[in-house]
């Protein structure tokens, strides 16, 4: 009886035991994986969210074979010089055990494996890092045979075209101001992309953006030479109506004054009322020319 007894305390006590190291972590990492995005030649941060402790213990790994890479115990830094894969580029924060690496390559994607010991305790954290190449700046041009102005009047109508070059996983997208026109995705390799735009009229606030999920880059549409710009008030028009408000001003004052003198009894008060009226028309109409003309 006594032997059962103490069977089952040492089962117990075993199973005890056994719950407290998983709950620390020392059988094994974690199922999860932080996943880190960045492009060819930006530097990247792996943080381990810890500060360093004299006796603590934070070794970094890399790939499938879990080669020791960076390692910091007893508040020494110790990088592997000899991985040619690295070269010199791996950085260790010597408070946190963050790992740096600068002017990353797309050699350099794959899984960082990072163990921290601390007071015996062990545990794990996995970063799943993938390097895209450098995003293009986009292209826009024009295709001169849908880009068409009738007249000087007519409302200016052209076909615009925006490329990006040796592409993948990106997407590719119009815009006016912050409103999305239309977009286009590709997860091939390395393809040319393009993306078409009808306008009705041309202004600056049009762009083209390629982007990553994480990062994109913009070309503004402010080159009117690619499409005739929207037709406008010239100065010439301008003058035009200027001189016909002056003539409808001093005619309708001219008449005003040959009413009142031929019968002051005659509606003069609407006359005045009237004359006033067409005059603020045309100061009116005057002052949205000169708004437009960008002369005031």
């Amino acid at each position: 009886v006594f032997k059962k007894r103490l069977r089952k305390m040492i089962h117990s006590a075993s199973f005890f035991c056994l719950c407290l190291l998983l709950s620390t972590g020392v059988f094994g990492d974690t199922d999860e994986v932080k996943s880190v995005s960045v492009t060819e030649g930006d530097s990247v941060t792996l943080n381990t969210d810890v500060k360093v402790q004299r006796d603590d213990h934070i070794l970094w790994t890399f790939g499938p074979q879990e080669s020791r890479i960076a390692e910091i115990y007893r508040q020494n830094i110790n990088i592997d010089a000899t991985n040619t894969i690295f070269e010199k580029r791996l950085q260790m924060d010597s408070f946190t055990g963050s790992l740096t690496i600068r002017n990353i390559r797309s050699t350099d994607s794959g899984l960082y494996k990072l163990q921290i010991i601390i007071s015996r305790k062990t545990s794990y954290k996995r970063f799943n890092v993938s390097v895209y190449a450098r995003l293009p700046v986009p292209v826009i041009t024009r295709n001169s045979s849908n880009c068409s102005s009738t007249s000087p009047t007519s409302v200016s109508r052209c076909s615009l075209l925006c490329s990006a070059v040796n592409v993948r996983d990106v997407t590719l997208s119009w815009y006016k101001g912050n409103s999305l026109l239309s977009s286009i995705s590709v997860s091939d390799l390395s393809i040319s992309l393009s993306l078409p735009l009808e306008l009705e009229c041309l202004d600056d606030s049009y762009s083209c953006v390629v982007a990553y999920s994480f990062t994109n880059r913009t070309t503004h549409l402010n080159n009117t030479d690619l499409c005739q710009p929207c037709p406008g008030i010239t100065f010439s028009l301008f003058l035009l109506l200027f001189i016909k408000c002056v003539i409808i001003i001093k005619t309708v004052k001219a008449q005003e004054e040959e009413i009142l003198y031929a019968d002051t009894t005659f509606c003069a008060y609407r006359v005045k009322s009237m004359v006033r009226y067409i005059v603020f028309l045309c100061e009116l109409c005057l002052l949205c020319v000169c708004k437009h003309l960008q002369l005031l």
